[in-house]
């Protein structure tokens, strides 16, 4: 791969891949981590995309089955601390990113790739590994879960 693709990558998809890692992470240096591998691994692979949606979900997919190995590391520390801020589009959208941080990965992942990248059931079950059934149980269990989380949060 030329240097100037990679770099046309990174630039296009840096934001959206590190969006992703944090929602499944929440952890920003290891987020910074899992983009970096993902491009590490797009330049080793060097593939032939098909279109930019296909470009967009192998780098995605790359993304979250890191996500997923770093989740399952032993050594992975379990109380690393919240971050002070979270890249959000407005301070609305700030304390709903710091509401969703409070879910399990799993559940962020699909909230994450449903609402904000705007993939459907079948394309999350897709970039995961999961079924499709099991995307869309998992779905709504994290909506459920973040509505009793929002609720708690009003006076």
């Amino acid at each position: 791969m030329d240097s100037n693709r990679l770099e046309t990558l990174l630039l296009q998809y840096e934001n959206t891949l590190y969006r992703a890692a944090l929602a499944i992470l929440g952890d920003a240096h290891e987020a910074e981590d899992a983009v970096q591998d993902a491009f590490l691994r797009c330049l080793e692979k060097d593939p032939d995309f098909e279109s930019p949606a296909h470009e967009k979900a192998w780098l995605l997919r790359v993304t979250v089955n890191g996500c997923k190995s770093r989740l399952r590391s032993p050594w992975r520390r379990r109380t690393a601390p919240l971050l002070d801020t979270y890249p959000a589009a407005g301070p609305e959208e700030h304390s709903l990113m710091e509401t969703i941080g409070k879910l399990p990965a799993k559940d962020r992942t699909v909230l994450h790739l449903y609402y904000y990248e705007g993939y459907q059931t079948a394309e999350i079950a897709e970039l995961t590994g999961w079924r499709e059934g099991t995307v869309r149980s998992r779905l709504t269990r994290a909506r459920e879960k973040l509505g009793v989380l929002l609720k708690g949060d009003e006076p």
